[in-house]
């Protein structure tokens, strides 16, 4: 605990409750509409109480009821806080010490990756304990549809985009490439089903890749965070083991991009 909380706990610890409470409230509200009654029993209070800090929150607009006595929901006094935020995120910044973490709990080399059109771009990168070589990934495009990462964030677009991106000829890296739209598309639906994508020696003989999806305040795919390293090493036998690394490390960063999901 920090000493600026603790003095403010000794002179006041109900003010600290009541924020904490507060706090509690909007993250409740970030997550669906709920009324005063329900909002009471996840606080374990007194529905006055809880009244008490909805009606606060509601005079600031930070919340909003729908009807006289409707539920509530967060509310447009929220946006100042979330476009102050939004300008100040930066998903380079912030995935490289995700990166970092993931990549020494695995020893194999993590990236952060975004959509470029049919490509997906590297962002941040971290080496394992394990590389021996240390290849570097950032600012490099790499095919969607022969990566991890590009796999990924393909299976979570709108399917109108998705079919712009496939309509053209998918180059094949290695006899493994699925270069078969058809195939391709099946394929990404279960990626979107299982949410982690692989990639066998698909862009690379010899490498293999895993990751994940990472969301942002709309709950849309904004990244994808993956491990690779070289198939005698990152064989499938340890696809449970680093996929939950991943999404360990990809909770992580989604919650930094302020993404507030269940």
């Amino acid at each position: 605990m920090s000493n600026n909380r603790r003095d403010v706990e000794e002179r006041d610890p109900a003010l600290v409750q009541s924020v904490d409470r507060a706090i509690t409230i909007l993250e409740l509200l970030a997550r669906g509409e709920m009324g005063v009654t329900e909002i009471a029993a996840e606080l374990g209070v007194h529905k006055s109480t809880a009244s008490r800090l909805v009606y606060t929150l509601q005079a600031r607009q930070l919340v909003e009821q729908h009807g006289e006595r409707g539920r509530f929901s967060i509310g447009i006094g929220m946006l100042r806080f979330a476009g102050a935020v939004a300008g100040q995120l930066d998903i380079v910044q912030i995935g490289t010490s995700v990166c970092e973490e993931l990549a020494e709990r695995l020893g194999e080399t993590v990236n952060v990756a975004v959509l470029d059109s049919a490509n997906a771009i590297n962002v941040s990168q971290a080496l394992g304990t394990s590389a021996v070589a240390a290849q570097n990934w950032i600012g490099q495009r790499t095919p969607s549809h022969a990566t991890a990462s590009g796999k990924v964030l393909l299976a979570f677009l709108p399917p109108g985009e998705l079919e712009e991106l496939l309509a053209g000829d998918l180059v094949s890296y290695t006899a493994r490439t699925i270069t078969d739209a058809r195939e391709l598309g099946e394929l990404l639906t279960q990626v979107a089903e299982d949410a982690y994508a692989t990639s066998f020696e698909e862009l690379e003989p010899g490498l293999h890749a895993i990751a994940v999806p990472v969301f942002g305040p709309g709950e849309e795919v904004v990244a994808a965070i993956s491990a690779s390293g070289p198939a005698y090493r990152l064989s499938k036998k340890r696809i449970p083991e680093v996929v939950e690394e991943l999404r360990q490390g990809a909770r992580d960063l989604s919650e930094r991009m302020a993404y507030v999901g269940r």
